[in-house]
């Protein structure tokens, strides 16, 4: 419980502490209220790597993603699951990722946002825990809700969505007595560190994020808590680079990887539809 408590006074000591910078409103871990620009494209490589509890090796997970600005209000990603679960590297599955947003007030300096969200997803891998993570081990679908508030250029966006899973085909099938649903809900804040005055768009940009990360099964009772903390780079207002350390503040279910690096790389091609 003492190392639980200290791990929460440090994430409100950083939060604390960024609040002091100005925000960025692009989050690694989870996704804001706003879309990208309006026919626009965007290329996305996600890298995952998690010490895996029970075969003590690492799990990598390669993510990646096409990203569409269907309109000013729309926004669609498809992105492919690969991993090197079994010993060798391998496709197992994929999903889409839709959000639209359906509120916006906008004023000088500051707005807010919302909107929803919904992922679809199928997953042939094994499945070894109990949390449902429709990203990047199970199949099923989920839909959400997210807002976001920037003033001054500090943002901090929340969401919740209710996840529901199914058999990852039929050889993988959701071991008996184990939850099919969940709620999740997340809380994120990011400020920009660098620069402190913007002079043209070619200047990179430093921003830090600090997300809570959460879930509750339905029925079950179980649930868990992660704090991840990210540094992100954006270079000529294009290309993104996020390197974030995600870990488990608390658990009452079955995780094997709940602990680990990602790494994700981002190209932004604007106008092309």
């Amino acid at each position: 419980m003492r190392h639980i408590l200290s791990r929460i006074s440090l994430t409100g000591m950083l939060i604390c502490f960024l609040s002091l910078t100005r925000a960025q409103e692009l989050f690694v871990y989870t996704e804001p209220a706003s879309n990208m620009p309006a026919k626009s494209v965007g290329l996305r490589a996600s890298n995952w790597l998690m010490p895996d509890n029970q075969t003590h090796t690492i799990n990598y997970q390669f993510i990646p993603e096409v990203m569409v600005g269907a309109g000013r209000k729309l926004m669609i990603h498809a992105d492919g699951f690969f991993s090197n679960q079994n010993g060798h590297f391998h496709a197992v599955g994929g999903g889409t990722y839709l959000k639209y947003r359906f509120y916006s007030s906008d004023q000088v300096n500051r707005h807010f946002r919302l909107a929803a969200f919904g992922r679809l997803s199928l997953n042939n891998s094994a499945i070894t825990q109990e949390e449902i993570d429709l990203s990047r081990f199970n199949t099923g679908w989920a839909l959400g809700i997210v807002g976001t508030q920037l003033l001054h250029k500090q943002a901090i966006s929340a969401s919740v969505s209710y996840n529901r899973d199914y058999n990852n085909g039929a050889e993988n099938k959701i071991p008996p007595g184990q939850a099919d649903q969940a709620v999740n809900y997340t809380l994120s804040t990011g400020r920009l560190i660098f620069p402190r005055n913007y002079e043209n768009y070619r200047q990179t940009n430093l921003n830090l994020m600090v997300e809570l990360l959460g879930q509750d099964l339905v029925h079950s009772g179980g649930s868990y808590l992660d704090l991840a903390s990210a540094v992100q780079f954006i270079f000529n207002s294009q290309t993104r680079v996020d390197i974030g350390y995600k870990f488990q503040l608390y658990s009452t279910m079955q995780r094997t990887t709940p602990n680990g690096f990602m790494i994700r790389f981002e190209h932004l091609l604007f106008n092309v539809l």
